[in-house]
């Protein structure tokens, strides 16, 4: 049987309206890869976490080398996959191109902590073609065999790195479909680099808590820039609100000094006295100096002086603080 080589559903020609559709059965994309890439129509797949999970315990089985692709701006999301997978790891922080350019790779790099069997840490830009061949280097200093596997939560960037490295490294065209919304790879996809090497890459680990589950696609384009994010930085008296394109709400409770690291995309208001939003539920922090709240999969505050802070995000993300990034 042969599989799309965009997300690695087996094709089939009997039923449209099922995974791997294809009208012709040699092809080597099924018809939702190929609407995907030709006229960015993107059709809605819907899986449960529970087969992933299956798909790491299998790959542990394995004991080959995994990489662990962490999107930078969602650098504390993990947790999942490396309770389900004890192999060897290079952990591979994507994306770098959305952070200034002032903030040191080792930085990034030390921020990372107590993953078991971590090998290193590689910083890189699929966008940028950046720092690819030392990360070439070490996937071949540390695979256990031919086969790598590639593993993370949907939208962390697997699918454009390996894209990157077959451009780089293989004389093989296959190319994996990439999209902004989650679900893109549904099974498996072997990708042949060279005669010593096949990455095998892995549907994404669903996130329950990222705001690109409640958003719409329009709103999806403005959550993912495609160059350097430009923080902006605020001095909030007491009892200002910031508003972000309706989707959070920031109030200063005490006077505050506070730098918001998202898309540029979003639009930012601020008011002294406001209604409350729709559909956004509120949770409250005190936070230190020296720490962020994260808004998990639309980015980070950062804090500089100690305050108290009223977030109100979409029912269902997922808030929290943690010791400071940059």
């Amino acid at each position: 049987m042969n599989k799309c080589t965009g997300c690695g559903v087996t094709l089939q020609n009997t039923n449209s309206k099922e995974l791997g559709f294809t009208k012709n059965i040699t092809s080597s994309l099924c018809e939702r890869c190929f609407r995907i890439i030709n006229y960015n129509e993107y059709k809605e797949v819907i899986k449960q976490n529970s087969e992933f999970i299956q798909i790491l315990k299998k790959i542990d089985s394995t004991k080959d080398l995994v990489l662990l692709v962490i999107d930078l701006l969602n650098i504390n999301e993990y947790e999942k996959i490396i309770k389900n997978i004890t192999n060897d790891k290079i952990v591979i922080l994507t994306k770098r191109d959305l952070l200034p350019k002032s903030v040191k790779d080792e930085k990034l790099i030390n921020y990372i902590k107590n993953i078991k069997n971590l090998k290193d840490v590689v910083v890189i830009s699929s966008n940028k073609n950046y720092n690819f061949d030392s990360l070439y280097e070490k996937i071949n200093l540390y695979k256990k065999s031919n086969d790598v596997y590639v593993v993370g939560y949907t939208n962390s960037g697997k699918s454009s790195m390996i894209n990157k490295i077959i451009y780089n490294y293989s004389s093989n065209e296959t190319k994996i479909t990439t999209s902004l919304l989650p679900n893109t790879t549904v099974d498996l996809i072997k990708v042949k680099i060279n005669d010593s090497l096949t990455l095998i890459d892995t549907p994404g680990i669903l996130d329950d808590g990222n705001i690109i589950n409640y958003l719409d696609k329009k709103e999806i384009k403005k959550l993912l820039p495609k160059k350097e994010i430009k923080p902006i930085t605020y001095q909030l008296k007491k009892q200002t609100t910031l508003i972000i394109d309706n989707i959070l709400r920031i109030d200063s409770i005490t006077d505050s000094n506070i730098t918001i690291f998202m898309s540029n995309l979003f639009n930012v208001e601020r008011f002294y006295k406001t209604e409350k939003l729709n559909d956004l539920e509120c949770k409250e922090y005190n936070v230190k100096s020296g720490e962020d709240i994260v808004i998990n999969g639309l980015g980070f505050i950062k804090v500089t002086t100690n305050c108290s802070l009223k977030i109100y995000v979409l029912k269902g993300v997922k808030t929290y603080i943690r010791e400071s990034l940059i």
